[in-house]
């Protein structure tokens, strides 16, 4: 029995004193709502809103209405403008030449040139910036030189004229116009970085249709709307991102009208789906992520290829997937989401189903019993709940497992050091490619913060990676990822767990609410506030 349950057991005069004072002050907080701002939930404060520095989907969401990049992706995942007015790619797939949009304003007024491009992608890969993506640009021509201060600049990256950009790559690499929709493409005031230092990534200047107001620590971010903004301005006034990292405070909230839209917990989301005055609001969309249970390979006890695969053999991912996350994804083969695979993984080098026995026979005969293993999940209820089921799966197959909870950015901090055994946690599609869940997460460049946060290490794979990566046949590029994906398998760094289904709740009075692929394709632009039933 779980300590809150014995509490709720022994104290439940006391239980239904506090819920009532607790209703209370949530009542309370809706007369402190505005109603032409559209209320949102976060489960942490984000790390930083510098773009360069963001590597988790809660600050690219609020980013992605903050700023802008070259291009963007349109609801069918193609590439179309949104700082560039329009684009051409030589031949060769070497150089990318961009006309920019005259008239847009980053909110301290001034007009974005190219020069403003060129800054900030070099700050990108300039080695005191310390972005975690700089792997975005290393196909530039001169990134090389520019980061082992050979060079002032980097010379793929061209101001033409104040808008003209030029960017040329050393190698063709087919996935490089869909990056430049990412977060840290996007677009810099090089005056308002310089003056604010590190103090830009909690007050950002940038284009975008909204702009922060406020950001108040554990509480909430605000943004209001930007009159200026060079696109189609938002129906809304602005946006307030709450910071609720309970999942049934946010549930009450959500009832109380004091949330707008919310991703529905996996503890709501029976009650929500079989009540027939919700159910009608709720939106599913197919995730591009895959959930996993990263282990760090770079140390004792699980730089032991045969423990990983005891630990993947003794997880019954199915079964959690059908009854405690209830149905809400598709379980993962490997990294890479079903919908981007575009080969079939050979089945023996693929099949990781649940196998007990087979767990406690590699960790007997390795003399493994009794290890411990520190298991690392951020202080969300379902990273929690999924942790606890994992230890209990690992006692059967004779392991000790200790889970600690963290605070979002402890929790980052500390898997991006490696210090955890194993941790829990997911990778959202940047970009819609299947490159994008190899590279990152698996090819020696990127340990730790940049992606290989289990520090994974094999030299056929990265072999693999780049070959795809520079490819220009689509056929050769699909055989180097499926070779690369099956060793990556094989080898067991992650347990494979799902594919999550976005599934979100909206009020009666949202309208136009849509769902999107990729998280920083929404600009908060199409949604309307209607009239609330107070």
């Amino acid at each position: 029995m779980h300590a809150l349950s014995e509490f709720l057991v022994r104290k439940p005069f006391v239980i239904i004193i506090v819920i009532a004072l607790f209703s209370a002050v949530l009542s309370c907080s809706a007369k402190n709502r505005s109603d032409d701002h559209l209320y949102c939930r976060l489960n942490a404060d984000p790390s930083t809103l510098d773009p360069a520095l963001i590597t988790d989907v809660q600050a690219s969401v609020v980013a992605a209405k903050l700023f802008n990049g070259l291009v963007r992706l349109d609801e069918r995942l193609a590439v179309v403008p949104d700082i560039a007015d329009s684009w051409e790619m030589s031949k060769d797939g070497l150089i990318y030449r961009f006309i920019l949009k005259k008239g847009v304003l980053f909110s301290n007024g001034r007009e974005v040139t190219s020069v403003d491009f060129k800054y900030a992608f070099e700050r990108v890969l300039d080695p005191r910036t310390r972005s975690p993506n700089k792997w975005i640009f290393e196909n530039v021509e001169g990134a090389a030189s520019f980061r082992e201060g050979k060079a002032a600049g980097v010379a793929g990256f061209r101001a033409a004229s104040p808008h003209e950009f030029e960017i040329r790559l050393s190698r063709p690499f087919s996935p490089f116009l869909k990056m430049l929709a990412m977060t840290p493409a996007y677009v810099l005031p090089m005056e308002a970085v310089m003056s604010m230092g590190s103090e830009f990534g909690s007050a950002p200047v940038g284009t975008g249709p909204y702009i922060l107001e406020a950001w108040k620590l554990n509480r909430e971010l605000l943004l209001k709307k930007n009159d200026r903004y060079f696109g189609n301005t938002p129906h809304l006034k602005g946006m307030v991102f709450r910071i609720i990292p309970e999942d049934l405070t946010a549930v009450v909230e959500f009832e109380l009208g004091n949330l707008d839209l919310m991703q529905l917990p996996v503890s709501a989301y029976r009650k929500m789906t079989k009540d027939s005055g919700w159910k009608s609001y709720i939106e599913f969309a197919p995730g591009l992520n895959t959930y996993y249970l990263g282990l760090n390979t770079a140390r004792p006890p699980l730089n032991n290829r045969a423990l990983r695969k005891a630990i993947t053999l003794a997880v019954d991912r199915r079964k959690m997937l059908e009854t405690f996350y209830q149905g809400r994804g598709r379980l993962a083969r490997g990294p890479v989401p079903d919908m981007l695979r575009n080969w079939e993984l050979r089945k023996e080098a693929s099949e990781i189903s649940y196998n007990p026995e087979a767990a406690r026979k590699i960790v007997t005969e390795n003399g493994l019993r009794g290890t411990r293993l520190s298991l690392y999940v951020p202080a969300d209820q379902e990273a929690v709940d999924i942790a606890e089921i994992i230890q209990g799966y690992l006692s059967e197959a004779g392991l000790v497992t200790v889970v600690r909870q963290l605070e979002w950015s402890a929790f980052k901090e500390a898997v991006n050091k490696g210090e955890p055994d194993m941790f829990w946690l997911s990778w959202w599609a940047d970009y819609p490619d299947p490159e994008n869940f190899l590279f990152p997460l698996f090819h020696s460049e990127n340990l730790g913060p940049a992606g290989n946060r289990t520090r994974y290490i094999n030299g056929e794979v990265d072999r693999l990676i780049e070959h795809g990566r520079l490819s220009v046949d689509e056929i050769k590029r699909n055989t180097s990822y499926q070779k690369a994906e099956e060793i990556i398998v094989s080898d067991a760094p992650w347990v494979f767990f799902w594919h999550k289904t976005d599934c979100i709740i909206r009020q009666p009075w949202v309208e136009g609410f849509r769902t999107y692929t990729v998280y920083n394709m929404d600009k908060g632009l199409d949604i309307k506030l209607g009239r609330r039933n107070n």
